[in-house]
């Protein structure tokens, strides 16, 4: 692998032998592959991805994700649209930890698929946001009023399931209204 410009310049053979050593029998070998798929970032997030949806088992799904998390931003659009374009409830919790585990610069493109028509979509992104907890509460704070009403509904909901870290935000908003 050659390095020009801070960047490390791979061959999509060696992104996919990376993602094949993420199921060796050897913890080491699958950390040194997440090591070498992070470094090599965007290019390796198309082919991770497709290993999350073709992964056989947990697994193979888990450091896939983990990869795909240590990539970081650049991950967050492809995992949402992966998840809007494919239904399987494995690949979704699995895109959906991984947008967990990156955090805090996802919470606006998660908010805004909220407004997806696919109602098991919309619970799976529910749940990163919950993960996410406190720091996710302004901005579905600021869509509790949106004009689209799945994401203001999908908004509460979220807010309550995040219990004592978002209920007083429900409260706080509806009193403002009365």
């Amino acid at each position: 692998m050659a390095k020009t410009g801070g960047k490390t310049n791979v061959t999509e053979e060696e992104i996919r032998e990376q993602i094949a050593t993420l199921g060796s029998p050897l913890i080491g070998q699958r950390h040194e592959a997440i090591a070498a798929l992070k470094e090599t970032g965007t290019p390796a997030i198309a082919p991770l991805i497709e290993a999350l949806l073709d992964a056989e088992d947990n697994d193979r799904r888990w450091y896939a994700a983990v990869a795909l998390a240590k990539i970081g931003e650049s991950s967050i659009i492809p995992l949402i649209e992966a998840m809007q374009e494919y239904g399987s409830r494995d690949f979704r919790r699995y895109a959906a930890a991984a947008l967990g585990e990156i955090g805090i610069p996802a919470i606006g493109q998660l908010i805004t698929a909220m407004g997806s028509d696919d109602r098991e979509l919309r619970g799976f992104l529910s749940q990163v946001l919950c993960r996410i907890g406190t720091p996710a509460v302004e901005p579905l704070r600021q869509r509790l009023n949106d004009a689209d009403e799945i994401i203001r509904s999908c908004a509460t909901l979220t807010l309550w399931q995040m219990g004592e870290t978002g209920v007083p935000t429900i409260v706080e908003n509806a009193e403002k209204d009365e």
